[in-house]
């Protein structure tokens, strides 16, 4: 199977300054905000992202659900719930997985030709970085591989140890 890693790219920034087609939320099942990088999507989009965001009944982890950005500089946020990390014996490395393939998945049913993705899990969820960065990349790969309805996959890394084992995980697949 093809690589297709000149599709991906890593940022160490804020999400919510990014300019492209969507940004991926780490939401909670609720999709009503909370803290991280949810909290800074909500608070950057505005009153009228809760608002869309209480139509949607919630989210469970894995699944994507898609709003608009309001006062992002984004047409549509992606909202994923990742697993907690519990040990790694309770699906968690599937669920992840999904959050990255079903996000992947609807951003090509809407047309999305970029989209940016944080560390999913990787705040209070506790997921450890590397394996969920493996799991990230491989996941963004493989759809890559099988599809070209999206031109780019950015992963956005908020520390330098985030960002430091991404860049690590990615040169040495390259």
């Amino acid at each position: 199977m093809k690589t297709r890693d000149d599709k991906i790219d890593l940022l160490r920034g804020d999400i919510t300054k990014l300019d492209v087609d969507a940004i991926v939320n780490a939401a909670n099942t609720s999709l009503l905000g909370g803290g991280g990088v949810d909290g800074a999507i909500h608070r950057a989009a505005g009153p009228k992202l809760l608002e869309e965001c209480r139509s949607l009944g919630g989210c469970q982890p894995g699944q994507a659900k898609i709003t608009r950005g309001y006062n992002l500089p984004v047409p549509f946020v992606i909202h994923t719930v990742g697993p907690v990390w519990s040990g790694g014996n309770r699906g968690e490395a599937e669920a992840l997985a999904n959050c990255y393939r079903n996000s992947l998945r609807l951003a090509a049913e809407k047309e999305i030709k970029t989209i940016a993705f944080p560390a999913i899990s990787c705040g209070a969820y506790r997921y450890p970085i590397a394996e969920a960065a493996q799991i990230a990349l491989r996941t963004a790969r493989d759809f890559l591989s099988a599809s070209d309805q999206i031109d780019k996959v950015i992963f956005v890394l908020i520390t330098g140890e985030i960002f430091s084992v991404y860049k690590q995980l990615l040169l040495r697949a390259g």
